[in-house]
């Protein structure tokens, strides 16, 4: 009668290779997807925070940047919008995301 280990032997050896060719194809996908989540996901998250953040630090009176350039301070508020006001009598409403960042009185 053979002994277990000597009957078990091929059969664990055959798991054994099987499991290194799973994760041989595993790890790179799981290396790539690691790398997609820091390099991708991570960074918009992080600026979608920040522009949370400053909208809801923007008041009436604030003097503001768009993120097309122009500056402005802000004269009234809706749920979307923000209307400016530019200076000679000119106003402007803009989208609440179009705000790229509050100027400071230091920055002029």
């Amino acid at each position: 009668m053979p002994q277990p280990a000597s009957v078990l032997a091929p059969i664990l050896a055959q798991a054994d290779d099987g499991g290194s060719n799973i994760l041989g194809l595993l790890l790179p996908l799981l290396i790539i997807g690691g790398l997609f989540y820091i390099m991708l996901y991570l960074p918009r998250r992080r600026a979608a925070k920040r522009a949370e953040q400053l909208s809801a630090a923007i008041t009436i009176g604030d003097d503001i940047r768009t993120i097309g350039g122009i500056y402005g301070t802000v004269s009234s508020e809706d749920d979307e919008t923000y209307t400016i006001d530019l200076g000679g009598g000119n106003s402007m409403r803009i989208a609440k995301k179009a705000v790229a960042e509050r100027v400071g009185d230091d920055t002029e």
